[in-house]
C-alpha cells in the first residue's frame, strides 16, 4: 500500500511550510554582507589608527611669563618620519574658560622643542596642547 498523494494537515496547525526561495535569499543576504563589512572595517581602521594611536605626541615642560596678556609655552613634539606639523594650544583661566587659543606651526625633525608666546584675554592658570597632525 503506497500513498501516491502527500498527507494534508489542518491549517494553522503545523506552520507554513518552508519554501526553496529562501535558501535563495538567505544566500544573496550572506553575499551582501560581506562587502558591506569589508566596507566598515575599510573604514573604520584608519580612523582607529588615527585617534588611539595618534601618530604625533606632545608633552608640555613648562608655561612662563604668565601675565594677564600673555604666557610663554614650551612643548617638545614627537613625530615619526620628521614631518612638518601643526599643533592647537589652549590657555584656560580660573574658572576654565579658554581664554587663548593658537595653531602653531612646528618645523620638520622626529623631537622637536618648541616655544611659543601665546596671547591671552586674562591670567592663564594651565595650557594644554590639544594635539597636533602631520603637514604634507
Amino acid at each position: 500500500m503506497t500513498q501516491t498523494t502527500p498527507p494534508s494537515f489542518p491549517p494553522g496547525r503545523y506552520g507554513r511550510r518552508r519554501e526553496p526561495r529562501r535558501a535563495r535569499r538567505r544566500r544573496l543576504a550572506y553575499l551582501l554582507l560581506v562587502p558591506a563589512l569589508v566596507a566598515v572595517v575599510a573604514v573604520a581602521w584608519p580612523l582607529y589608527r588615527r585617534y588611539l594611536y595618534p601618530p604625533v605626541q606632545t608633552t608640555v615642560q613648562s608655561y612662563t611669563d604668565i601675565s594677564d596678556t600673555g604666557v610663554t609655552v614650551h612643548f617638545t613634539v614627537y613625530k615619526p618620519g620628521g614631518r612638518p606639523a601643526t599643533c592647537r594650544v589652549q590657555a584656560r583661566d580660573r574658572s576654565g574658560a579658554e581664554i587663548g587659543y593658537a595653531q602653531v606651526p612646528v618645523p620638520a625633525g622626529t623631537a622637536v622643542p618648541v616655544v611659543y608666546p601665546l596671547p591671552t584675554r586674562g591670567r592663564a592658570i594651565a595650557v594644554d596642547v590639544l594635539g597636533c597632525v602631520t603637514t604634507p
